[in-house]
């Protein structure tokens, strides 16, 4: 199986023409790339400039609800149309700033599943991780393992530390991808993956074109 490396650009960049240019050099930087899956998770607003190729698409986050009187959400049944495979949900900071719950993120993949959509569900805790998966069939979701203190601190969670986690995680939801974010580089990317993960969800390092690819080139190796 691939590595899956996933870009989450959170609110950046703030114009089309600089998340274009962004875009394009991690296309130009990462092409040859064949033991890694690569998705970029741009703001929603951009979405429909990019087409997949080489790179995947992803949302940050998608409604519970298909369709209707629910302003400002975004569809699953959107996303799809605009060409994602997979879409982010359970982020620590939605879970933060927009008061979200297990439960809601539980509505969410339901309904992210229903329409084809592949979750990837981060999680700070188990106890986040059963309640969110609870009654949903948990072999079609990816998790990542994401703790709150490393998240755009600059200091991650060290891989053997992380290592533990994972194999917690599994214990509970069997053989499915895990993946590891929290101040994710070029330099600490290796490490995650040796200690067993099966991808990195990466923030702030997406941004920069040469360093993301340069975490899917030390990947290669």
């Amino acid at each position: 199986m691939k590595n899956l490396i996933i870009a989450n650009w959170k609110m950046n960049p703030v114009s089309l023409k600089e998340a274009e240019k962004l875009f394009k050099e991690i296309e130009k930087n990462t092409k040859g790339i064949k033991k890694s899956e690569i998705v970029v998770c741009p703001p929603f607003v951009f979405l429909s400039s990019f087409e997949p190729s080489s790179i995947k698409l992803g949302g940050q986050d998608c409604s519970a609800q298909e369709k209707g009187a629910f302003t400002g959400e975004t569809s699953p049944l959107m996303l799809k149309d605009l060409g994602c495979q997979y879409v982010i949900l359970g982020h620590s900071e939605r879970r933060k700033y927009q008061q979200e719950t297990d439960e809601i993120v539980n509505a969410k993949i339901k309904t992210a599943l229903a329409f084809g959509l592949i979750p990837i569900l981060c999680i700070d805790n188990m106890e986040q991780l059963k309640e969110s998966l609870n009654g949903l069939p948990v072999q079609q979701v990816i998790i990542a393992f994401e703790p709150v203190w490393a998240i755009g601190t600059g200091k991650a969670c060290s891989a053997e530390e992380a290592a533990k986690m994972r194999t917690e995680i599994q214990g509970f939801v069997g053989n499915v991808p895990v993946l590891y974010g929290g101040s994710v580089n070029a330099q600490n990317c290796r490490d995650y993956i040796d200690a067993g993960f099966q991808g990195l969800l990466v923030g702030g390092a997406s941004l920069k074109p040469e360093e993301f690819a340069g975490i899917a080139l030390n990947l290669e190796h």
